[in-house]
């Protein structure tokens, strides 16, 4: 991790357009900062006024409304300090809650092809990690360190007011305190970079680790793994470690010169006071002035610390708010009715520039027909339906839904009309409700039910404890394969598409599973458009029309019986992959 490349007040600036929402309380507390600082010097100067006018000489009536000024004066910097402090932590939740919905929001929208170039651990890191450092900018980071450095030009204005002689002898050690405060500040700020860098590393590990549990497992593997844990925690320990080391020795380093000065100042004063120049009040005054000095001097330097941190964290949140890898939403078409014909005309895709992925592809799928799309692994089927999607953008080429360009529709709209059966199903950890309707609240659960009943999942499911409620754990792992892929049959089936997609929904279950969802399936795609993607014969062998894919390329396309006919590619895959099925 090395310092931001931008600046720190362009970071500042991008962050602001968080805080205009909540700008009366950042003005009250730069406010407060202000009050703050100029209550600071108040109670030593009274000090010096009771000492030097009242108790040298014998004037002891007033002693008792003094310490009551003084009492109430604490009092009143204690209430503006809580609401100072409130108020800043108040706003660093409100501006952190808004940043972390807006992060969540701009990653939600990315193209697939951010998740596949970007580490899952890296992305949660930016989502909580990052975003909740960034609430050190305004808890103890920049509002923060404003009020100290006020607190400090007011303490040091009163002093050089009050007696210019004991403040020069005050500002002596000055320059050590300084050199101390930088060497703190860059030891800190490495050891802060090398701890950010082994908390990245340890997140991804852990991410990687916990999902990839079961291949540890079975291959016994988990000593050496836990080896590569201890060693990363070693590293995160050792950066930790160092700053300890740092904080260790700058704090007693700083009251060591606070000490010094306060020596000095006794020192000279006493002096002073001998000769006249200095009184016993303004002695006294200005030992207490020193406290006020070096405490909000030593705060400084560990808040610009945590600024840095918060600066270097806000950099990120910002370059990837500043990511263009969103889809484009500029279609006007959202509602009304999809009849699901689907067109390919001169389509081109490549995920990397010079390796194309489809080349030229020609095809239409017709409303209420099916369509189905084989090939080798690599030859672009999934492709096909991402683009379709618009999980992707087009190269060259168009792709008609009812022969408008898809980027006519809105995205919402489009997707919604697309119903996809993925081979690898995800389930979110809740209920199997949630996981069918998505949180849909226009859907009811009788249409579930009539779902289940489609796909012959009903009485496997009203005997789950909680039945519809039954808690799935995380990514399905409660339920068998086979359950999770008719759970994403039942889900396909409550949305009721216009188009189904159906993207090698039959490879991961047994053939008892299998049997069960064909009848399904030939309901749910009677006069509807279908796209399947299947290796297995007895999916696509009813097709309306058959694509045959290689190497991104169609090379042959009709009916099975006529592609069988030709004894040419799709031939030659029928006799690699289906010759055990008879027909």
């Amino acid at each position: 991790m090395s310092t931001p490349s931008k600046s720190g007040i362009t970071i500042l600036k991008g962050l602001y357009r968080f805080v205009q929402p909540y700008q009366s309380r950042f003005i009250v507390s730069l406010m407060l900062a202000f009050v703050m600082a100029g209550l600071s010097p108040i109670r030593p100067y009274l000090l010096k006024v009771i000492t030097d006018d009242y108790l040298l000489l014998n004037k002891y009536s007033y002693l008792t409304a003094f310490a009551i000024w003084l009492l109430v004066l604490l009092v009143i910097e204690s209430l503006v300090k809580f609401l100072f402090i409130f108020l800043i932590n108040q706003l660093g939740q409100q501006v952190i809650r808004d940043l972390r919905i807006a992060v969540f929001n701009k990653i939600v929208g990315f193209r697939l092809s951010f998740f596949n170039e970007t580490p899952v651990g890296t992305s949660v890191s930016r989502t909580i990690t990052d975003v909740e450092t960034i609430n050190d900018i305004f808890s103890e980071g920049m509002i923060a360190v404003l009020a100290d450095l006020l607190t400090i030009v007011a303490v040091i204005s009163v002093m050089l007011w009050d007696n210019w002689r004991l403040t020069l002898i005050t500002l002596t050690v000055f320059p050590l305190l300084l050199i101390s405060t930088y060497y703190f500040k860059e030891w800190v700020k490495s050891a802060y970079q090398a701890e950010r860098l082994q908390i990245s590393n340890l997140y991804a590990f852990l991410q990687e680790h916990i999902t990839g549990m079961p291949i540890i497992q079975l291959f016994n593997a988990e000593d050496k793994e836990f080896g590569k844990f201890k060693a990363i925690n070693t590293q995160l320990k050792a950066a930790n470690i160092n700053a300890i080391w740092a904080y260790a020795i700058f704090f007693p380093i700083v009251e060591l010169i606070s000490s010094l000065g306060i020596a000095l100042v006794i020192w000279w004063g006493a002096y002073g006071i001998l000769h006249q120049v200095c009184t016993l009040g303004s002695l006294l005054s200005f030992i207490m002035y020193i406290s006020l000095l070096f405490r909000p001097l030593r705060a400084v330097a560990d808040k610009f610390n945590t600024l840095q941190r918060g600066l270097i964290a806000g950099e990120r949140i910002i370059n990837l708010m500043e990511t263009e890898n969103s889809t484009l939403d500029n279609g006007t078409i959202s509602s009304g009715t999809i009849e699901g014909s689907v067109e390919f005309v001169n389509v081109r895709f490549s995920y990397l520039a010079d390796k194309p992925v489809l080349n030229n592809i020609n095809f239409k799928a017709k409303a209420g027909e099916t369509t189905a799309i084989v090939g080798a692994t690599g030859s672009g089927k999934s492709t096909i339906i991402n683009l379709l999607n618009r999980m992707y953008d087009l190269n060259e080429g168009t792709i008609l839904v009812d022969d408008q360009p898809i980027q006519d529709y809105k995205l919402a709209f489009l997707r919604s009309k697309i119903g996809v059966v993925l081979q690898d199903v995800f389930l979110f950890s809740g209920s199997i409700k949630d996981n069918i309707v998505l949180n849909n609240p226009e859907i009811t659960l009788d249409q579930i039910k009539q779902a289940a009943k489609l796909v012959g999942l009903d009485a496997f499911i009203e005997q789950l404890p909680g039945t519809y409620d039954f808690n799935v754990k995380e990514r399905g792992h409660s339920l068998s394969l086979g359950q999770r892929q008719l759970i994403s049959f039942i889900r396909a089936m409550v949305f009721n598409p216009s188009i189904l997609v159906l993207d090698e929904a039959t490879s991961s279950v047994d053939h008892t599973t299998e049997l069960m969802i064909q009848g399904a399936i030939e309901t749910l795609i009677k006069n509807r458009t279908s796209i399947i993607i299947a290796h297995r014969l007895s999916t696509i062998r009813k097709a309306h029309q058959i694509i045959v894919l290689d190497k991104g390329c169609i090379v042959e396309q009709g009916t099975h019986d006529n592609l069988i006919e030709k004894k040419g590619f799709y031939f030659q895959l029928y006799e690699q992959q289906f010759k055990s099925i008879k027909t």
